[in-house]
């Protein structure tokens, strides 16, 4: 007997708690405008998710794992505003990044290989420029203890902050993701 394989699925609905008009999603879209006028709440049934304020991958990210979100505050949400939304895919090997002080991979760097709540207390740097992703998914916080704005950042490079989607270097935290893991089914 071939093993299940679960559908990953993400439910954005135009009400609090779940009710009005909503969007099923199985996959990465990069425009859901004409799906729903605002997004209020969320159901995560399977899988790691990035919703982003704006179409085509741009503005606030939010990362969101299994589970209910039932008004916008829940996912630290700045608006009710999601219009497009990427899966992360499941990930089992190492993690692996590299930090840079100024843009193109210049001045001061640091490699991660595990989550670091306070940028500034363990390595003294407070703005990151840019970075190498060489292994894992990540999601970079703007503030220490994984607070304020998120970034996503899957490997590759990123030679300035603006190619992650912030307006600053100003970061605080850093953390792998690691709330979905590989099985074999």
């Amino acid at each position: 007997m071939m093993g299940k394989r679960l559908s990953v699925q993400i439910i954005f609905y135009e009400g609090r708690n779940f009710e009005g008009r909503h969007y099923e999603c199985s996959g990465d879209c990069a425009d859901m405008h004409s799906h729903f006028s605002r997004c209020n709440s969320i159901r995560v049934d399977s899988g790691c998710w990035v919703a982003y304020e704006k179409s085509n991958y741009s503005g606030y990210q939010y990362m969101l794992t299994r589970g209910k979100y039932p008004d916008h505050h829940r996912w630290s949400g700045f608006n009710d505003c999601i219009r497009s939304c990427r899966i992360i895919p499941a990930y089992n090997g190492n993690y692996r990044m590299k930090i840079f002080e100024r843009s193109d991979f210049g001045g001061k760097m640091m490699e991660l290989s595990d989550d670091c709540p306070n940028l500034q207390d363990r390595f003294h740097l407070r703005d990151i420029s840019s970075c190498n992703v060489m292994e894992g998914y990540w999601i970079l916080h703007e503030h220490p203890n994984y607070r304020g704005r998120q970034y996503f950042l899957r490997p590759g490079e990123y030679n300035k902050h603006s190619d992650w989607g912030s307006m600053s270097s100003t970061s605080g935290s850093v953390r792998r993701v690691i709330e979905l893991k590989q099985t074999n089914q």
